[in-house]
């Protein structure tokens, strides 16, 4: 064998061993998340609420809770949970399940409850938060939650904090879009923020990102792709709401601007940013699980029953205090069975920027929210 012959036989196996030894050192997966779960025999009432550390399984009326439940869970790949998935186990309390991913080296602790009537609150005062980690711990936000008369939590607010930290502008609690604050109409409050997403954000035509806070969930994973539909709205109601009331401060930004079809930033001339605080009711259906930014508030969707919207919206440094009826859109009625049934779902529903979804508004403008409260015609 010549020289050059030898030479030709060790590149190649230099580069294949080179190859193999790729194909071996490829990372393992280092995702730890629930994406889907299911229960045998068609006994959910409603799709899984699945949120970052908690997962809400709504049965129907029927299913005993004395019986145990199975879950079986969808993983990020690669990873594994503990207890196994298929395990019975007592629901008449929330369980704990652990993910841990496929390299071992991260692992997440769910909460999984099962709920046949929503123990929704009415009132809420923005007082509870936690902090949670992003990029690694590399900055942090705030998580609205709720707490219900028997001192369990009831509700977690739904925000599109966790898409904001990629855009690397924030690092604290108060420097992402939604957050808490200690001047509160009583106690503490909730602020939005409309503000910029930086270069990641040009580069994605996506400039801005408005604070928002609302009931349902937030899906992450369609918050760059997709996200007028990331942000599902709703939750299971069993009440007929009569009035949304509460207080407000709003201080619109300097400059309004459009995007454009090349992602550019517009300002508009003559035009002021103004917010959105609203409640809305609508039935579900196999086919309609949540509304999304797309639907929400659209007067040809015939599974919206009514709103609550504030008529007279104006930008104020004191606090506004509103009352609004609940009015039953044209056509629409609640169906007493159904109600009871749990086939309605309500959202409230609260943004700094009212067109902030297709992001245009103006940087700066702040949304301060306290003491809101839903009251029904009467409590099921």
């Amino acid at each position: 064998m010549t020289f050059n012959n030898r030479l030709c036989v060790a590149i190649v196996a230099a580069s294949t061993i080179s190859m193999v030894s790729c194909i071996k050192e490829e990372p393992l997966n280092a995702e730890c998340d629930i994406l889907a779960v299911t229960l045998p025999d068609d006994i959910l009432n409603r799709a899984p609420i699945i949120e970052n550390n908690k997962v809400t399984l709504i049965v129907k009326n029927d299913v005993s809770l004395l019986q145990p439940l199975a879950p079986e869970f969808r993983l990020t790949p690669g990873a594994t949970i503990d207890p196994p998935s298929g395990t019975p186990r007592n629901f008449l309390f929330a369980q704990s399940y652990t993910v841990t991913s496929e390299d071992g080296e991260w692992h997440k602790t769910y909460t999984v409850e099962v709920q046949k009537n929503n123990i929704i609150n009415l009132a809420y005062n923005f007082e509870q938060v936690r902090e949670i980690p992003a990029l690694g711990g590399a900055c942090k936000y705030d998580e609205f939650f709720e707490i219900g008369t028997n001192g369990k939590e009831t509700l977690v607010w739904a925000s599109a904090n966790s898409a904001y930290a990629l855009s690397l502008q924030a690092s604290t609690p108060n420097t992402f879009p939604t957050y808490q604050s200690a001047e509160g109409y009583d106690g503490k409050c909730v602020v939005l923020t409309t503000r910029s997403t930086g270069s990641w954000g040009a580069r994605l035509k996506k400039p801005i990102a408005a604070g928002n806070l609302f009931i349902g969930n937030f899906d992450s994973q369609s918050a760059v792709t997709r996200p007028l539909e990331a942000t599902h709205f709703g939750t299971p109601f069993y009440n007929e709401p009569l009035s949304f009331s509460g207080y407000y401060k709003f201080t619109p930004g300097e400059t309004y601007c459009e995007t454009d079809a090349d992602g550019n930033f517009i300002p508009v001339a003559g035009k002021t940013d103004m917010f959105n605080l609203y409640i809305v009711m609508y039935e579900t259906s196999p086919e309609l699980q949540w509304l999304d930014g797309t639907n929400v508030l659209d007067r040809n969707n015939t599974a919206i029953i009514g709103s609550a919207e504030i008529p007279d919206r104006h930008a104020s440094d004191e606090w506004v205090s509103f009352s609004v009826p609940f009015t039953m859109w044209e056509g629409r009625s609640i169906d007493e069975t159904k109600l009871k049934e749990g086939m309605y779902n309500i959202a409230v529903v609260m943004s700094s920027s009212q067109d902030g979804d297709y992001f245009c508004g103006a940087i700066g403008s702040t949304l301060w929210v306290d003491e809101l409260l839903i009251s029904c015609k009467s409590d099921k």
